[in-house]
């Protein structure tokens, strides 16, 4: 008798947790679409990361060339008088 009480608790909990694994099963396909549209996001954020860094990096150049040009124009100016 003890044995089918434990066989049925056991059968019980069984499908207990095929009830709850079915729901997570079903999602596994949008899931995985979830984390394959992550990935590619990822990867061009990083893409546009690199591409700012360049942007950066020659903005910098331009900002020192025309500070350049700016210190060149005043001493200029001043040769003139003006």
């Amino acid at each position: 008798m003890v044995k089918w009480i434990v066989l049925a608790v056991v059968l019980f909990a069984l499908v207990v947790f095929v009830l709850a694994l079915r729901p997570v099963l079903t999602r596994l396909p949008r899931l995985r679409r979830a984390a394959v549209a992550l990935q590619r996001r990822a990867g061009e954020a990083e893409s546009l990361r690199a591409t700012a860094e360049t942007l950066q990096a020659r903005a910098e150049a331009l900002q020192e060339q025309l500070d350049t040009t700016q210190r060149r124009l005043t001493v200029i100016k001043a040769k003139r008088g003006g």
